[in-house]
């Protein structure tokens, strides 16, 4: 499952699995692909739901799933995929040959990302494997009870949680792998990768995955 998930950068991902293509927040895409099956948006922030990027992965196929607080601005491409799905945190929902659940993405203490927002972060339940794509989101009580194979998790600071906490989350649920995210870009420092996993513990591996940094 690892080899099959790329992460372009800051948060834009893609995920391959039995059954088609996922993305998540796809931004500053390079090349047009339109090779979307699923397109799953955590928030509404630029970096995140640029309607520039989703152009160039959707086709008329794509299932587009966005939280329901921001339907009205998904609404723009309603003619352009196959059906909008709206979300809500702590929802699960069965797709063509996965699964996603969603868990609340907010900050505690910083103003950017509220809880009454309804942003998410999304578990995919793919190829036999639960894989966490955390979104924006600081040290939650609910992060913290995250059960999965594979977590993908901000740790840019300023809007996110920062390499410590990052760091801290990871080393409290123990995936078998962690993915940093939202880093070296728009936030932090392009070495936040390396210094997140001189943090965290074992048996937990950490893999870098972004693939450029503009």
């Amino acid at each position: 499952m690892l080899d099959n998930i790329e992460v372009f950068t800051h948060s834009s991902i893609r995920v391959k699995f039995g059954g088609g293509t996922i993305y998540v927040d796809p931004f500053r895409i390079r090349e047009k692909t339109n090779d979307a099956d699923y397109v799953l948006i955590t928030h509404a922030h630029y970096d995140h739901f640029s309607l520039e990027d989703i152009r160039k992965v959707i086709k008329e196929s794509t299932v587009l799933v966005c939280p329901e607080r921001m339907v009205e601005d998904a609404r723009e491409l309603e003619r352009e995929v196959k059906v909008i799905v709206t979300v809500k945190p702590g929802v699960y929902k069965e797709f063509d040959g996965f699964e996603i659940e969603t868990i609340p993405a907010y900050n505690n203490i910083k103003p950017f990302h509220p809880k009454r927002a309804e942003w998410v972060g999304y578990i995919l339940r793919v190829d036999g494997k639960r894989v966490y794509i955390a979104g924006d989101t600081g040290v939650t009580k609910e992060a913290k009870k995250v059960k999965c194979d594979i977590a993908m998790v901000p740790v840019g600071g300023t809007y996110t949680m920062d390499v410590k906490k990052a760091a801290d989350l990871i080393n409290t649920i123990r995936p078998e792998y962690a993915i940093p995210t939202h880093y070296g870009t728009i936030v932090g420092k392009q070495t936040d990768g390396k210094a997140f996993a001189g943090l965290v513990k074992s048996p937990v591996k950490v893999v870098e995955k972004i693939q450029y940094f503009e």
